[in-house]
């Protein structure tokens, strides 16, 4: 029974989030009906991890095990006959028995876009987070490279996540800046619900002159999500890549 690891790409915007949830629609039950139409069998998707809803992803990982022996093609371009025009599989791949595309994961790239601007960009509102204050964008760097490192993130995470561990590792924050397009780049080794939101909520107080720099280190120390700054919306982040260990190399990144 062959294990097949998928590359997803999808507008999260009208989804519930990645995960099978009984209060909306969600990404992962729309490819899984798609593959039930057709394997004409039932497939559990296990992805990488979950995104939230509204979040978007260019390369979420996720894999399942059938009992078809398709053409590796066969899974991209048959499931996509039965996918939304907002959904789309990328690439497939047979990997080992036993593979877990969480677990085995080294990394993940999301990227978070802001407008920085006072009018409205109509064909961004559903990609970015309109900022319309100035800000101060040597600040957020240097707040940001306060993230790198291993840290408990406690105090930038949702107030319902249920994660038995605050510590994660994160290998590199990004943020750059092309006219009114801000945007901040994170990679590490996992994330907290809503953590990379709350990150981000944090650096625009910083670049708006609320929080200083330094004030992340005391935010770290402190864990308390009550004293660090708002979530970003869910509209301008993208998981942009899953990082495998050779072997399981996911879609490369399109950055």
């Amino acid at each position: 029974m062959p294990t097949i690891l998928l590359t997803i790409s999808y507008d999260g915007t009208k989804y519930s989030g990645w995960q099978v949830q009984p209060n909306g629609l969600a990404v992962q039950q729309v490819v899984e009906d798609a593959f039930m139409k057709l394997l004409g069998e039932r497939v559990q998707v296990r992805s990488s991890g979950r995104t939230d809803a509204g979040v978007h992803a260019r390369a979420m990982a996720a894999s399942f095990s059938t009992e078809r022996d398709l053409p590796l093609r066969a899974y991209v371009e048959g499931a996509n006959r039965f996918l939304p025009a907002d959904v789309a599989i990328q690439d497939a791949r047979i990997v080992p028995d036993g593979f877990k595309p969480i677990t085995m994961a080294h990394a993940k790239h999301y990227r978070y876009t802001i407008l920085n601007s006072s009018v409205r960009a109509p064909l961004d509102r559903l990609y970015s987070w309109q900022v319309r204050e100035s800000l101060d964008l040597a600040a957020m760097q240097e707040g940001a490279s306060r993230f790198v490192g291993c840290h408990d993130f406690a105090a930038f995470r949702a107030s319902n996540c249920v994660a038995k561990t605050t510590v994660r590792r994160i290998d590199s924050v990004r943020i750059t800046r092309r006219g009114a397009r801000i945007t901040v780049d994170v990679t590490g080794g996992g994330f907290l619900k809503n953590m990379v939101r709350v990150m981000v909520g944090t650096l625009v107080d910083i670049g708006k002159g609320r929080f200083t720099p330094a004030d992340i280190d005391r935010l770290l120390q402190r864990g308390d999500r009550k004293e660090a700054g708002s979530t970003a919306p869910a509209c301008g982040l993208c998981l942009i890549q899953v990082v495998y260990p050779d072997e399981f190399t996911s879609l490369p990144e399109g950055a």
